[in-house]
Parts: C-alpha cells; sequence; structure tokens
C-alpha cells in the first residue's frame, strides 16, 4: 500500500489552488507534503527543477536536514497536498520502513535528474509564467 492511499481522506488535506505557492525558498521547515492530487513545480528562481504529480513527496529535505527550504514549490494546477510534521515523519520512518524507502528513492532520483542536467551542460527548463498568488 502506497502512502497516497494512507492520508487520500485525511482531515488534514489541503486545499491547494493553481499558482499559489505552498512554500518558497528559504522558508523555515515544519512540515513536508504528500502530493495527493494535481501537479506542483518545484522551482529555483524561476527556473523549472521538476514537476511532481499524484504520489510525490515534496519538501522532505528541508525537514530531514533542518535547514531552510532550498526551492519553492508552485501549485501548476488545483492541488490537495497532505502535511507531515517532523513528528509524524519521525514515527511514520519508525513504524513503516516503506516510507523511508519511498522518501530516499525520491531523493535519489531527483539527486540523479541533477547530476545528468550538470553533466550534460543543460540548464533546467525555464517554468511557463503561471498566475501567482502570494
Amino acid at each position: 500500500m502506497s502512502s497516497l492511499h494512507l492520508f487520500r481522506n485525511a482531515p488534514e488535506v489541503i486545499a491547494v489552488v493553481a499558482g499559489k505557492h505552498i512554500f518558497r525558498k528559504g522558508d523555515i521547515a515544519k512540515v513536508m507534503y504528500l502530493i495527493i492530487e494535481g501537479e506542483v513545480d518545484l522551482m529555483l528562481g524561476d527556473t523549472l527543477v521538476e514537476t511532481a504529480g499524484e504520489g510525490a513527496f515534496i519538501g522532505e529535505m528541508a525537514l530531514i536536514d533542518d535547514e531552510p527550504r532550498s526551492a519553492s514549490a508552485l501549485a501548476r494546477s488545483d492541488c490537495r497536498v497532505f502535511p507531515i510534521d517532523e513528528a509524524r515523519f519521525q514515527l511514520l520512518v519508525q513504524e513503516t520502513p516503506f516510507f523511508a524507502l519511498q522518501i530516499m528513492k525520491a531523493l535519489a532520483r531527483r539527486l540523479r535528474k541533477m547530476d545528468a542536467l550538470i553533466a550534460a551542460g543543460a540548464k533546467p527548463a525555464k517554468a511557463t509564467k503561471a498566475k501567482q498568488t502570494p
């Protein structure tokens, strides 16, 4: 069973409208998020790093290393996200090894993607201008 199914109908799920930031680079991290529905652009300034979709975790790195956010997350479409605070994260890691593996795989996949872009001398694609709200 994936983490998505564990949280799909939880009362803590947050609706985010397209164009709204879920978090911004430099923010202090108190939670990470599981995308229940929709797509979220992970941005470094105006550069699109990745578009994360249903079932993806975002914001996990800042929660793991207790550093400010390294990127911004902007809803590409209307989304539903489940916030996972540090206490819940620790519990899930301890009680659900599959959860910890999902997080590690997501981090490894993103690192390999960025390594490949750097090795190829390519830059991530620029994001298209979307309606952004504060």
